[in-house]
């Protein structure tokens, strides 16, 4: 099958199966939505969101997260891991915040990705669900269904990106990443995977995940 019947079949299959899609992580604005990325590093969202209602109801801005000690903050998001340096990391971006952006979260990638904690797949996410710009954010579901459709080397993640930038329409990016974030947790596991109870992977999927 040449690429651009899988990315057809890949894009009809996920509309089929989540034809809307909402972002997973709670917030409430765009600070919050930063900071629920940030925390979801290493973690999982169900982690995130069980955190997130009781740290933004005494900080869902940079001024009110300044005014939490690093130990009060950091036991707070301490089940999410990572607990000391993302502690650090947010008080640290909220001064930023504060004293270079005029307490808003930036809207490029150059200044999101210069605040501590802050990678390119972060910024790639706020980008997309804050600002409403393209982007392909992309994490170990869409790395590892990407590989297995044979659609990316798996190399690395940065590779996986401009992949999936060069393979699916622009204006599908943002929607996309979602859905294969979904899909890969339903039914394209890291453990435990068998490729003939995926759907797409089944159809398009590498020919080595059958031996």
């Amino acid at each position: 099958m040449l690429k651009q019947d899988k990315v057809n079949f890949i894009i009809k299959k996920l509309d089929e199966l989540y034809p809307k899609v909402e972002p997973p992580l709670n917030h409430s604005s765009n600070f919050t939505l930063l900071i629920a990325v940030l925390l979801s590093a290493n973690s999982t969202d169900k982690s995130v969101n069980k955190v997130t209602p009781h740290l933004f109801k005494i900080a869902n801005t940079p001024k009110k997260m300044l005014k939490l000690s690093y130990e009060d903050l950091y036991q707070i998001i301490k089940p999410c891991g990572l607990g000391p340096a993302k502690a650090a990391n947010i008080l640290k971006l909220s001064k930023m915040i504060i004293e270079i952006h005029n307490g808003k979260v930036p809207k490029n990638f150059e200044e999101l990705e210069q605040l501590p904690g802050v990678g390119h797949k972060t910024a790639s996410v706020v980008m997309s669900q804050a600002f409403g710009y393209p982007a392909f954010a992309v994490d170990t579901h869409v790395h590892r269904c990407m590989f297995r459709w044979g659609l990316s080397s798996g190399r690395s993640v940065v590779q996986t990106e401009k992949d999936a930038k060069r393979l699916f329409p622009k204006d599908r990016w943002s929607k996309l990443h979602l859905q294969i974030i979904f899909y890969g947790r339903e039914y394209c596991p890291a453990k435990n995977f068998n490729p003939n109870d995926c759907p797409i992977t089944t159809i398009v999927g590498r020919r080595s995940l059958f031996k």
